[in-house]
């Protein structure tokens, strides 16, 4: 039995590379962008006015006593740049439109009054002020976005300001996810009294879509040739196989010994954790499959699923997963033998986390209330109140 820490360490050593594709603007968003983005021209790429009003040329304020100006002409977004003609007079000008040439002030509305097409200066005017001037966000040729970022909705937005139609991108693995036992049925069915509803694949199966990523999902009973045929073919077909259940030391728990039979190569199996201890993880020289085996009880499997998964996920694509501080807003004792994650609700005002009591990893139901999992190393050390701990946050 390993550490945590050893075990992720094992996990991200063994990552999958599976090319990169491009993909549709539109669809880039949450994927891993496959190569470095820089700017095809400056931004903004003119000196851009910030708010409606008038433009002016400063050097003139302190020389007109009047604070009146005459209006030459209108200065919209999208229209070409316009001049000042005299350098006493102003040009209307809208928020976003080009700075006009031989102007280098912009007075908001708010500061003016206009009447028969004069503008009269209410309020002092601080020169050069309300302009995005050319170049200030970024230069033309300079790194706007680096390879491995996960792509968020503002990421989209600035691809498109840079002209990227079309995004390179982290190709995804090919994701099987399997359920073993003869106990479980599908959603649609009604159990017998001896029965329970498939839950995990379909936690997994909404988890994985919310990284982008589709999957085939199985059910397999304990049948030991049945296990063998079916779990050797997807393996064959799959980047990475997901198992849920048939890990421990029961009878009917088959999955260890079918993977070795296979020729799977074992990198671990036992994790010196609480929920989550059974975890096995392997990985086909051949074949280049990786197997991701979790216990079947829910929480281990999630628990399993967001801290070694998902952070090999996002380390394949060559970013790795930050896990924030969070504190804790009351006393905890961890266990002096297992290291612990525990379930965990945030505050109000999303700083700190409480602990959430559960009736253990087969508690389901408390999944669907908590925030996610603080990562408790083992020891006899009583942690007090505001004691920081890295947030595993469930998707």
């Amino acid at each position: 039995m390993i550490s945590v820490e050893e075990a992720l360490a094992i996990v991200l050593s063994k990552p999958g590379i599976y090319g990169i594709e491009t993909v549709p603007l539109m669809d880039a968003c949450n994927r891993f962008l496959g190569e470095d983005i820089f700017a095809d021209r400056d931004s903004p790429p003119y000196n851009r006015v910030m708010m409606d009003g008038i433009a002016v040329d400063s050097s003139v304020l302190s020389l007109n006593e009047t604070g009146i100006f005459f209006i030459e002409s209108i200065q919209a977004a999208g229209d070409s740049q316009k001049i000042l003609l005299d350098r006493n007079n102003c040009i209307e000008v809208m928020t976003g439109a080009i700075l006009p040439a031989k102007t280098d002030t912009v007075v908001p509305y708010e500061n003016i009054d206009i009447i028969d097409g004069r503008a009269y200066i209410k309020q002092p005017v601080v020169a050069k002020k309300y302009i995005h001037l050319k170049g200030s966000d970024h230069k033309k040729n300079q790194l706007v976005l680096h390879k491995g970022k996960r792509l968020h909705a503002a990421d989209i937005g600035l691809l498109a300001a840079v002209g990227i139609t079309h995004v390179p991108v982290f190709v995804l693995p090919k994701t099987a996810i399997i359920a073993t036992g003869n106990e479980l049925v599908d959603v649609g069915k009604i159990p017998e009294s001896h029965q329970v509803r498939m839950s995990n694949v379909y936690s997994l199966h909404a988890a994985l879509k919310m990284d982008m990523i589709t999957t085939d999902i199985f059910h397999i009973n304990d049948d030991e040739a049945i296990l063998f045929n079916q779990v050797s073919a997807i393996a064959a077909a799959y980047d990475v196989v997901l198992i849920s259940g048939g890990v421990s030391k029961g009878k009917y728990d088959y999955v260890p010994g079918i993977l070795n039979k296979l020729g799977v190569e074992k990198l671990f199996h036992q994790v010196a954790q609480r929920p989550g201890k059974p975890f096995w993880f392997g990985h086909h020289p051949g074949l280049h499959t990786h197997v991701f085996a979790f216990p079947g009880n829910p929480v281990s499997t999630f628990v399993c699923y967001h801290y070694y998964f998902r952070q090999w996920l996002f380390s394949s694509s060559g970013y790795r997963l930050q896990l924030p501080l969070i504190t804790l807003s009351e006393e905890i004792i961890p266990s002096n033998i297992l290291s612990q994650f525990i379930p965990v609700v945030l505050t109000i005002d999303g700083d700190q986390v409480c602990e959430l009591s559960n009736n253990g990893s087969g508690d389901l139901f408390s999944l669907s209330i908590i925030d996610g999992f603080i990562f408790l190393p083992k020891g006899d050390k009583t942690y007090p109140a505001k004691t920081s701990f890295r947030f595993l946050k469930i998707v």
